[in-house]
């Protein structure tokens, strides 16, 4: 085996302003790890989000940089060494599946990844003031999307209900999912709550921050609307620990980022564990390039999850990688009459 490894730093620029959790982004900071052994190639992208993976640490380059050095331990040995580390864990075990197989961007065979079948999303609705997020849910009802996730706690809580009344007002029959990012408070959760399920919500993602576990387990219990972690798993790789939190908190849904939980492994030990525990779980991706998304998108296609998954914001930047990855209305394909730009991302990191 000859292998050897590259890396890179990509900055995604943002078409508009968006407002998230971690305030308004013009830039996505990705990084990118290509092998290569002989004239096969592969690449995968490490989704790294500052300020809110667990991985935003001083020496993170280094750590690339020293998975890229020692390539030829194997996938295998270098994630149990980089286990605190899950972007740089998912973005080798991109790069491995796309360096071993026939094309570097199929890298599952189902029929989603030939093409036969889409995978159905959920339509984000970004932050921003009133008549910013009302614009995008007319556009969402508009094009027959059938699933939408609405940001609250950012802005003030009765605009944000007004918002949710207005969807509510235009259809009866679509599904609103609502993620609070950690916004409310443990005084005013379950008053907001009760207030919110007047308007048939389907879930709402992490309520209260993470370091409230006692009281997200209060809150879980007793909630109208079925409650989901998302930040509450990050930075959890311990697979008791995983259970533990599960069982005590007991949600109704957990939201898998691949990026942030260490990638496909360390999702699966999460979907294990909520199985045994009956717990509902769909994935999302978390700003990453075409590169990620399509591993991401192409994993969750083997996974016979029927919900709606988080995977359509492939479209955000200006300078992503043309690839076969397209949503229409609520769905995203892999359209196999659409090329990947192969040259330029073979391109990187050189």
């Amino acid at each position: 085996m000859n292998m050897k490894a590259s890396y890179c730093s990509f900055d995604l620029i943002f078409k508009q302003a968006s407002g998230t959790s971690r305030g308004v982004l013009t830039t996505k900071e990705s990084w990118f790890i290509k092998i290569e052994d002989g004239t096969q190639w592969g690449i995968g992208e490490c989704g790294i989000l500052r300020g809110l993976s667990s991985d935003d640490v001083e020496d993170y380059e280094q750590r690339i940089k020293w998975a890229c050095e020692h390539i030829s331990l194997g996938l295998e040995a270098l994630c149990e060494s980089l286990l605190a580390y899950p972007s740089i864990v998912f973005g080798l075990e991109q790069a491995f599946m796309s360096l071993n197989s026939d094309h570097p961007f199929q890298l599952f065979d189902t029929a989603f990844s030939r093409g036969d079948s889409p995978i159905q999303i959920n339509g984000l609705i970004w932050m921003g003031d009133q008549e910013f997020m009302k614009r995008q849910i007319d556009d969402k009802l508009s094009a027959g999307v059938r699933c939408i996730k609405i940001k609250v706690g950012a802005i003030d809580f009765s605009k944000e209900l007004e918002l949710i009344k207005y969807v509510r007002t235009k259809s009866n029959t679509i599904e609103i999912r609502l993620d609070a990012n950690g916004g409310f408070s443990r005084s005013n959760a379950l008053e907001r709550l009760e207030v919110l399920s007047t308007y048939k919500i389907h879930s709402i993602e992490q309520p209260l921050k993470p370091q409230f576990i006692n009281e997200l387990a209060q809150v879980a219990k007793t909630s109208p609307i079925p409650i989901a972690l998302d930040e509450s798993l990050i930075g959890l790789n311990n697979p008791i620990e995983q259970q533990e939190l599960l069982e005590l908190i007991k949600p109704h849904y957990i939201i898998l980022k691949p990026s942030f939980i260490g990638g496909i492994r360390g999702s699966l030990k999460w979907i294990k564990h909520a199985n045994a525990l009956n717990i509902g779980w769909w994935v999302t991706s978390a700003l990453e390039s075409n590169i990620g998304l399509n591993a991401i998108a192409q994993w969750t296609s083997t996974l016979g999850n029927e919900l709606p998954q988080g995977l359509g914001t492939g479209s955000l930047f200006t300078n992503n990688f043309s690839s076969p990855l397209t949503v229409v209305n609520d769905e995203l394909y892999y359209k196999k009459s659409l090329t990947w730009e192969s040259q330029k991302i073979k391109e990187l990191c050189i």
